[in-house]
C-alpha cells in the first residue's frame, strides 16, 4: 500500500521510535501519545482491519497479543495496561492498516 503510512514506517520510509520489531510486526511509540506509554502494535502484512481477518491470521493475532503483556513489562507499566483497536471510521480507526494501541503509565480515564 504506497499511501499507507504505516506501510510507510514499517519501510523506513518515514522515521520512527521503534521499541520492538520481528518478523510479523513492528512497535513503535505513537506520535500523539494519550499516556505516559502509548504504542502502536502493527503487522507488517497491511491488514486494513479487524473486519479483513481470516483462518489464515490467527497466528499473527496470537504473536500480537502474546506481546502485548511483554511489551508493558519492557515499558514499566507494572500495575497494568489498556489495549484499544479501533475498527471502521465509526469505532475511530484513522489509519487504516490494523493495529493495536498499548497504553499506560498513569491513572486512565473511563470510557
Amino acid at each position: 500500500m504506497t499511501d499507507c503510512i504505516f506501510c510507510k514506517i514499517i519501510a523506513g520510509e518515514i522515521p520512527s521510535d521503534r521499541v520492538h520489531e520481528d518478523d510479523l510486526v513492528v512497535v513503535f511509540r505513537d506520535i500523539n501519545p494519550k499516556a505516559r506509554v502509548h504504542l502502536l502494535i502493527v503487522p507488517r502484512q497491511h491488514i486494513a482491519s479487524l473486519e479483513e481477518l481470516g483462518p489464515e491470521h490467527d497466528g499473527l493475532i496470537g504473536h500480537m497479543m502474546r506481546l502485548l503483556p511483554k511489551l508493558a513489562k519492557q515499558e514499566g507499566l507494572e500495575t497494568g495496561f489498556r489495549t484499544i483497536i479501533n475498527t471502521g471510521k465509526g469505532g475511530g480507526q484513522e489509519v487504516f492498516h490494523l493495529h493495536v494501541h498499548l497504553l499506560g503509565g498513569e491513572k486512565l480515564t473511563g470510557f
